[in-house]
């Protein structure tokens, strides 16, 4: 346990310096904007391409690994989505709960990929990166759908594929996946280019995520707010780990698969409830209290999965 909490601190230290940066007059404001869409549309999908080009698609426990992250995710999503009649008798609105299904099914990957590579070096980072490419896809497609169908707009189905198509980080997935089943050789140079990219990926990715929390958004979360806490940090997590245990899961993997559930949002769902008509503000809110909780219940949620896999 104390060696799984010493090796996601650093995560958890890029974090903070990125809240003690936000608020200070040392960089200029408008640069977390900016750092925020270049880690969006340049450094993750550099890192994603990088890791699914050199990835080992021939490990077949890596690619049973991502399925069992779709289903563990489609059913945290019908979790939620069931929850909806009775958040409704309690006065919670529509916008809201579209935020709350973000909040409780996004994860960070930055996050995820820091600390796997913390805890369980390249494997770690392979298998994390195999899971998001899987993910990808039916995160987003959930996230959109449920925006647009509680939003109250009016649906242009074809926006949302759109939409979901143009992700940067599913376009440089699916490149990358191409590029190695294909075999194509990619230049040297241009290689090393997306390498150094996607090395300061992770620390600049969790430094924006920090600049990105709003401290007090936390000081009195609603309940509401403390719903998308325990559904995010407990449910999916005990979830994950029973649907990996129960088609046979076991040791590193289902510590990974734990891992992935377990950390907190994703701040690009930010982006999205603003765009389309969620609660941007329960979103940020949500995810500063995520955060601050998660630095307790990833170690805890990481060691129940090596426990009950025997690892």
């Amino acid at each position: 346990m104390l060696t799984i909490f010493e090796s996601i601190l650093p995560v958890f230290l890029l974090v903070l310096l990125g809240i003690g940066l936000k608020r200070t007059s040392v960089i200029n404001p408008h640069f977390w904007e900016g750092m925020e869409q270049c880690s969006y549309y340049v450094l993750f999908p550099a890192l994603l391409f990088e890791t699914m080009a050199k990835a080992d698609f021939s490990d077949a426990s890596s690619v049973h690994l991502s399925l069992i992250a779709i289903v563990a995710f489609v059913t945290m999503s019908l979790v939620v989505l069931a929850s909806w009649p009775v958040l409704k008798r309690g006065s919670m609105t529509p916008s809201t709960f579209t935020s709350l299904y973000q909040t409780s099914t996004r994860w960070n990957g930055f996050m995820a990929l820091a600390i796997a590579a913390k805890t369980y070096d390249a494997h770690g980072l392979v298998v994390v990166g195999m899971v998001m490419a899987a993910v990808i896809v039916p995160v987003n497609a959930g996230s959109i759908a449920v925006l647009a169908v509680f939003s109250g707009q009016k649906r242009d189905y074809g926006a949302i594929a759109l939409r979901i198509l143009s992700n940067p980080m599913i376009i440089a997935t699916i490149l990358g996946i191409g590029i190695n089943l294909i075999g194509i050789p990619v230049y040297r140079p241009v290689m090393a280019t997306v390498d150094l990219l996607s090395q300061a990926s992770l620390s600049m990715g969790l430094i924006t995520v920090g600049a990105g929390l709003k401290v007090a958004d936390a000081l009195k979360p609603s309940i509401g707010v403390l719903s998308a806490v325990v559904m995010k940090l407990v449910v999916f997590p005990v979830l994950a780990i029973g649907v990996g245990m129960a088609v046979g899961l076991t040791g590193t993997n289902l510590a990974l698969l734990a891992l992935s559930a377990a950390v907190p949002t994703a701040m690009n769902g930010y982006v999205l409830a603003k765009q389309m008509g969620g609660d941007a503000e329960f979103y940020a809110a949500a995810a500063t209290v995520q955060t601050a909780f998660a630095f307790i219940t990833i170690p805890i949620a990481m060691y129940l999965a090596a426990y009950v896999a025997g690892g």
